[in-house]
């Protein structure tokens, strides 16, 4: 399926934050005053308008692309599994903000109360907890001074469970958590809260991390399920955004690859450990490897969850960890690395080991692009490259590319 192709089309109201919000790229963009907004004409044009910026990459518009898949009509909104959300306001002294940074200028916040790309729970909990603090009379954290309560409001949801996660990140200080927890929890929502937290963030970069957490209800994960196994999610844990479009994804990855029985993988920056688990079901072995402390340990969790004996995850840099592995050397090499893709010395770190199948998932074609450019002169060409749009309406694209050693 490519952009050029007809989509069924669905009429839906234009997003009502798109003046400001800097959170899509393109729902609404083309929408005229007193015209009426088709969504599924919009997005066709949206779609054909990514494949073109993908096909300018040279490496990448070459025989072994495969075109684009699009979202189908009923995963094209409210696919979103986790928002962070950041406290803050529009403009200078203004009116306490919870939602998005602004266009163009990351020191203003504008509040997304109506977001498109998520379930209406998410839209009615930011609600509830921004006109609780409101009420309450708190001042959000201040990046410059450095002065201020609330940071951060994070919300998580198992799609295959129906199971939420709340979290509030806060600087220390005096914040009713009874009040908010008893109302977060009084609210009519689809899906089932199993657990609420208040976070405590007293660093002065402007990023989340948490120097205490503190349950206020139930637990501190939730539970997620992808190509029939079960995932342990805790709420500071790397997951895939979008679950239905990733399964698909994930699938369709897998199964490029030759037949790996009797044979050891690398799934390397694998995150925690969804495409190890999945193929560690033909494999011999996988091993693992992450940088992200929080994300092997869930791995390892989730890997005894669901009886798995044939994975082993270690903790660590990329490069670093396969300079000094020797005693177990791969048959196959997955890779699934950042928007920053991989450096050169991991690209000849990789290729050195000489295997026949290289499987790259990527999430920036072009970084990609700038990959397959190193791994040519060490001998591998891609026979199979495919673009995803697993997040309708932003800019971002998802690549699975398969390469082979000549």
């Amino acid at each position: 399926m490519t952009g050029s192709e007809n989509f069924n089309q669905s009429i839906i109201a234009p997003c009502p934050h798109r003046e400001f919000c800097g959170g899509c790229l393109y729902n609404g963009e083309n929408y005229a005053a007193g015209e009426n907004y088709d969504a599924g004409r919009n997005y066709a044009a949206v779609l054909a308008e990514k494949e073109k910026g993908v096909l300018a990459l040279e490496n990448i518009n070459c025989s072994a692309y495969q075109g684009m898949v699009g979202a189908d009509e009923n995963h094209r909104f409210s696919y979103r599994n986790k928002m962070e959300y950041t406290f803050g306001d529009l403009v200078k002294g203004g009116e306490l903000q919870l939602g998005m940074h602004k266009k163009g200028n990351f020191m203003s916040v504008i509040t997304v109360d109506s977001c498109q790309l998520v379930p209406q729970d998410f839209n009615k909990i930011l609600r509830y907890t921004l006109d609780f603090c409101l009420a309450q009379g708190y001042v959000h954290y201040n990046k410059k001074s450095h002065e201020g309560l609330l940071r951060n409001l994070i919300v998580r949801r198992g799609v295959r469970t129906g199971e939420l996660l709340v979290d509030i990140v806060t600087a220390s200080g005096d914040f009713d958590e009874a009040g908010w927890k008893d109302g977060l929890l009084a609210l009519k929502l689809d899906d089932n809260i199993v657990g609420i937290m208040r976070t405590i963030n007293d660093g002065l970069a402007d990023m989340v991390k948490c120097d205490e957490q503190r349950i206020l209800f139930g637990r501190d994960y939730y539970m997620e399920e992808i190509c029939g196994l079960k995932f342990k999610v805790n709420v500071f844990s790397f997951f895939q955004t979008n679950v239905e479009a990733v399964e698909r994804l994930y699938i369709d990855a897998v199964n490029l690859l030759s037949d790996v029985s009797g044979k050891t993988v690398y799934d390397l920056f694998c995150g925690t450990g969804t495409i190890s688990q999945i193929v560690a079901r033909t494999a011999q072995r996988v091993v693992g490897v992450e940088i992200v402390e929080d994300s092997v340990e869930a791995a390892r969790e989730n890997v005894k969850l669901n009886g798995i004996d044939n994975c082993e995850f270690i903790c660590g840099d990329v490069f670093r960890v396969l300079s000094e592995a020797t005693s177990v050397r791969p048959d196959v090499i997955i890779v699934d690395p950042p928007r920053m893709g991989l450096q050169t010395k991991t690209v000849n770190k990789i290729a050195s080991y000489g295997v026949p199948e290289i499987l790259y998932v990527s999430c920036n074609p072009k970084t990609l692009n700038a990959d397959l450019a190193d791994f040519a002169p060490m001998g591998y060409a891609p026979t199979y490259i495919k673009c995803y749009d697993n997040f309708c309406w932003t800019k971002h694209v998802e690549c699975v590319t398969l390469m082979t050693r000549k």
